[in-house]
Formats: C-alpha cells, sequence, structure tokens
C-alpha cells in the first residue's frame, strides 16, 4: 500500500467505512483502467492518481457518509458516466445490487470491462435513456437507492432518477456547490413526482476543501403514470 491508498484507507476508516487489500486492488485496478481507456474516449477531465482517489473515489464513497449503505440491497445509478458513485460504493459495499443507466454504449463497454476486471458481481449495466428504462415494470419504482453525480439540475434529475425509486426508498443528487436555488426551483417537480426534500448534506473533500453537497428525497407515493415524459423532454421544459 503506497502513500495514496494508505490516505484513502485512513479517510474512509474516519469515516467508519473499512476497507480489505482486496477491495483496494479493485479501486486501483479501476484507476488503471480507467486512466488508459481515458486515452481513447473522453471518461474524465482528471487523470492525476491522487486527484482521481480524492475527486473521484472518495467523492463517489461520501454518499455512504450519509446514507446507511447497510441497509440497502438495491441502488440505481444514473447517468454514471465512468462509474461514479456506483462502482465505488459497489467495491466498498459489495452486497449492493447494482445497476447503471447510461446513454452512451462506449462508457457501458467500459463499465463492462471495470466489472470484468475487478471481478465484482451483482451488476447490471443498462445502455439508453433513463426515461425510457424508467417506463419499463422491472424497475420502476422498485430501488431502495438511486443516485446521480453532476448530470443536470435537481427539477431535472428528478424526472429522471424518481421513477426508479420505490415508495419508502430514497434518492440521493450528489452536487458540487451550494444547490439551494435549485432545491427551490425543484419543489414542483418533487411535488408532481411524489418526492419530498429530507435535507441537504455538506461537507468539504479532503486535500483540496471543495465544496460538496448531497441532497437526500423521500419517496413518498408511487410516480404518476404519464411521468417521466417522452426522451429529452425534462431537459427542455422541466417540471
Amino acid at each position: 500500500m503506497d502513500q495514496i491508498q494508505e490516505a484513502f484507507t485512513q479517510r474512509l476508516q474516519e469515516k467508519g467505512i473499512t476497507i480489505s487489500s482486496s477491495q483496494l486492488r479493485q479501486f486501483e485496478i479501476y484507476y488503471q483502467e480507467l486512466v488508459s481507456w481515458n486515452e481513447k474516449m473522453n471518461l474524465t477531465g482528471i487523470t492525476d492518481r491522487e486527484q482521481v482517489y480524492t475527486k473521484h473515489f472518495y467523492d463517489s464513497v461520501s454518499l455512504a457518509f450519509y446514507v446507511d449503505m447497510n441497509k440497502i440491497q438495491t441502488m440505481a445509478d444514473i447517468g454514471s458516466g465512468a462509474g461514479f458513485p456506483g462502482i465505488p460504493l459497489k467495491i466498498c459495499f459489495p452486497h449492493l445490487q447494482l445497476t447503471i443507466i447510461d446513454s452512451l454504449n462506449k462508457r457501458i463497454n467500459f463499465l463492462q470491462h471495470i466489472v470484468q476486471g475487478t471481478g465484482l458481481e451483482q451488476v447490471q449495466l443498462l445502455h439508453g435513456r433513463a426515461e425510457d428504462w424508467a417506463r419499463k415494470p422491472e424497475h420502476r419504482d422498485r430501488y431502495d437507492l438511486v443516485t446521480a453525480r453532476a448530470v443536470a439540475k435537481l427539477a431535472v434529475l428528478n424526472e429522471f432518477c424518481l421513477p426508479y425509486v420505490k415508495v419508502g426508498g430514497i434518492f440521493a443528487a450528489m452536487k458540487g456547490s451550494n444547490p439551494d436555488e435549485e432545491v427551490k426551483e425543484a419543489s414542483k417537480s418533487l411535488k408532481e413526482l411524489k418526492g419530498k426534500l429530507n435535507r441537504v448534506e455538506q461537507f468539504k473533500l479532503p486535500i483540496e476543501d471543495s465544496e460538496r453537497h448531497i441532497i437526500v428525497i423521500d419517496k413518498t407515493a408511487p410516480t404518476p403514470a404519464k411521468y417521466p415524459r417522452k426522451a429529452g423532454t425534462a431537459i427542455k421544459t422541466p417540471l
């Protein structure tokens, strides 16, 4: 274990998350492959190893500081890109049944490669639009936890993500800077889509001190059948 991994492990341990040497190996395989594939396709603007461990891996796992992952069985990561936060959370909490949905097939291929290379099990990778998969009965109102990291504004995200959350489940939107304005703008969409704001958590990333926020939303009833609207509509005309 080198200095970067040691700092990463220690920071997680301070938050009550202990990872084994084999889990640390999975993170390192993930890092190496991310950088290698990034030369062929645009997965991330961050490739410095220490920064990937902090800004991608630690940042992804930070969701577990505010949501008890031991109580979560099924999780969906919408618009996951290079696998954040879904894959780091899955590495730390192997019991999770993870579904990742992304609209770009190249990214799904990369994630398939990561899942095979790290030996992760119970990971479902789906190519397509969030709005389309949300209409399928096997995904609708079904997940304990749904998350999206830096995908879109909250009013749009609610329509992408809340249809997947089961009644009594959680949608957690992972954001950078203060989302107060977004939360205000999203009040109508929350009401329409049967979500209720629980709380907004705030913390700072280690080393560089940049702000992070996690918006925690409870699902109060099944999403009305008319949502989500046709693919692309939520972005053009948010609720």
